[in-house]
């Protein structure tokens, strides 16, 4: 349950972050214009990932990995490598491009201000917060994503009596 309740956590304060942050829509049919929202943020995959492109703008957060460890003598020890993948509409390109980072760089430098979300899960700064902005030209559209890992509470054993 904590690696779903990172998922969540990690949704709602993305949501807060870019709450502010409004950017265009691409016009689709039967809508009056083009829009503009702030991005929506969605766990694992797209509702309907054949429509990727006409739900920009968006944040997706993908665990990745998870790894539990034990030391000797010491408590069990898990982490989650989370993929936030990012994607924004504009119809200028050198304008989708910034606000593609704009976007990245919101998320980021408020994760490495806070460190800690939903006062339990630990970002791991020794494993770094990593950014990639995908170098395809897929203009309109514009993507990129922000490799992170997360410290998850421990896990504690549960030991028979007689033990």
């Amino acid at each position: 349950m904590n690696r779903i309740a990172l998922l969540e956590a990690l949704r709602d304060y993305t949501k807060e972050t870019v709450a502010d942050l409004i950017m265009p829509t691409r016009q689709q049919k039967g809508d009056p214009e083009g829009g503009q929202r702030a991005a929506d943020v969605h766990l694992m995959r797209l509702p309907d990932s054949s429509s990727a492109t006409k739900k920009a703008p968006y944040i997706i957060h993908q665990l990745i990995t998870g790894q539990d460890i034990q030391e000797p003598r010491q408590h069990v020890s898990s982490s989650v490598s989370i993929r936030s993948i990012c994607c924004v509409y504009h119809p200028d390109e050198e304008e989708g491009a910034l606000l593609l980072l704009n976007l990245m760089e919101r998320l980021r430098i408020r994760l490495l201000k806070d460190v800690v979300i939903a006062g339990q899960f630990e970002l791991d700064l020794e494993a770094g917060l990593e950014t990639l902005i995908y170098p395809d030209d897929t203009a309109p559209y514009y993507a990129g994503e922000l490799l992170s890992t997360w410290k998850l509470p421990a896990v504690e054993r549960e030991v028979r009596q007689w033990l």
